[in-house]
């Protein structure tokens, strides 16, 4: 049946499927069951993108990153909340909303929705400053912080009233 058991010495043997990869990628060793797929992962080796858009000429390693990039284009967005019918391009999307209604948090004790906004919480911490002005040099935690401190550098438009 192509299937495999588990040690003989386990205390109580069960049947276990063997799941066979014989498909071998000779730049890092990854396996795979189809050779489609493995020619699918290679693209990551070669960097290249056989999926352009026709709309801004984008290109994309596979179709159905295509698929969901046209979704900008078109302005399609096929999932849908059926708590509050706000809907998304994406369904990782829709399934991070959803915690909202859920409550739930699952990042560092519960208390972010979104790995990134742990990363941000955690500048707290660590005093990091990833965002400087470019005219001034002055440093800062968030990119929205940067944006509203670059006002300082503009320099007020004046009006003149004939």
């Amino acid at each position: 049946c192509g299937e495999g058991f588990p040690d003989q010495s386990d205390k109580e043997p069960q049947h276990v499927p063997v799941i066979k990869k014989p498909y071998e990628c000779s730049e890092c060793g990854k396996r795979f069951a189809f050779q489609t797929t493995l020619q699918i992962h290679q693209l990551v080796h070669t960097g290249e993108k056989p999926y352009p858009c026709s709309q801004c000429g984008k290109s994309f390693q596979r179709r159905s990153n295509l698929q969901t990039h046209q979704r900008i284009h078109t302005g399609a967005k096929p999932y849908q909340c059926s708590q509050c019918k706000k809907s998304f391009r994406r369904k990782s999307h829709l399934k991070i909303h959803l915690r909202i209604h859920a409550g739930e948090k699952p990042f560092y004790g519960k208390s972010f929705r979104r790995p990134s906004h742990l990363q941000i919480h955690q500048r707290i911490h660590t005093g990091e400053k990833p965002y400087h002005c470019s005219q001034c040099g002055r440093r800062f935690p968030h990119s929205s912080t940067l944006k509203m401190h670059k006002c300082v550098h503009v320099e007020p438009s004046v009006t003149v009233v004939l």
